[in-house]
């Protein structure tokens, strides 16, 4: 049996990865923030469950963690990052620590033995770009969280090599599924729509790559498992259309033939209009592929 950790497993993705994991077969070190609300959704998952451990070890005390077997662990997925929403993206200290946390992660890795590191990066890392995104594509990041991802990619590969450990950094695009936050577009249009109510959106104008979270997590597993030490690999779909059809197809899934207000809305500051990724690296060395189309990951969202 495999053996692996993960750090914030309770989000959109966290979630979809522990489930994908024990699919497989591996036992489960869980390191959730402490206090949090949404850690009964891991709780609930470990229940019955012998080989998930939670523990609650918020991301300043991971330089302090002590793990009381003395097995090895085999894989560390770091998802866990501070300051995600809304006014907090553009905070430097907040980031700046968050780095610091990203390779106190790595340290912890090391002390409990294992061989690969998977860190979370994001499409922010790159800021605005009219391309489909390669790993090669230039990095521009125009917040504090994307710096602060993009740093902690090129810090926490620096210390892997000193460590002996292989490093794979990923650079995660739009994901949706169950536990997203209630204010993301998709989020938002399932429940508004469920509820009977009028949604408003932008013109849809934006070019877009949507990924489910079980692909998504599939993805993380592959990239741990069998990618390159030092590389970068794209988490998306590989497709893009506009955003205005992605509403239209969510829209005829949820409430056929509902008003989904579209343009009613307007763009916002720095508002990115194009979103796409190459998956071709992601394909070649993991054989990842995406399985769940849009509208289906919107229907088992429901």
């Amino acid at each position: 049996m495999k053996r692996a950790v993960v750090t914030g497993p309770t989000g959109v993705v966290g979630t979809a990865l522990v489930k994908e994991l024990l699919d497989f077969g591996y036992e489960l070190l869980l390191l959730v923030r402490e206090g949090s609300p949404h850690n009964v959704r891991v709780y609930e998952m470990a229940e019955g469950r012998p080989q998930v451990q939670v523990r609650e070890c918020s991301l300043e005390h991971l330089k302090d963690f002590q793990e009381e077997s003395p097995r090895k662990w085999d894989l560390f997925f770091h998802l866990s990052w501070g300051g995600t929403k809304g006014k907090d993206r553009f905070d430097p200290y907040i980031h700046t620590k968050n780095v610091e946390y990203a390779l106190d992660a790595v340290s912890l890795a090391k002390r409990l033995g294992c061989e690969c590191f998977l860190g979370a990066g994001s499409q922010a890392e790159y800021g605005r770009c009219d391309e489909r995104l390669t790993p090669e594509t230039l990095p521009c990041p125009e917040n504090a969280y994307g710096i602060g991802k993009l740093s902690a990619g090129h810090m926490t590969r620096e210390l892997c090599r000193q460590l002996g450990i292989r490093h794979v950094w990923t650079r995660i695009l739009s994901v949706y599924g169950p536990n997203d936050g209630e204010k993301t577009l998709i989020t938002s249009l399932v429940n508004s729509l469920l509820k009977g109510e009028r949604p408003v959106s932008t013109k849809g104008e934006q070019v877009w790559d949507y990924l489910y979270s079980a692909d998504a997590a599939r993805a993380l597993r592959l990239i741990a498992e069998r990618g390159r030490g030092g590389e970068t690999y794209l988490v998306a779909s590989g497709k893009e259309k506009l955003l205005r059809d992605y509403i239209l197809e969510l829209r005829d899934v949820v409430a056929p033939g509902a008003d989904v207000g579209i343009g009613e809305m307007p763009y916002g500051d720095r508002q990115v209009m194009h979103l796409t990724a190459d998956i071709s690296r992601t394909t070649a060395d993991t054989g990842f592929r995406p399985e769940i189309s849009f509208a289906e990951g919107v229907r088992r969202m429901i």
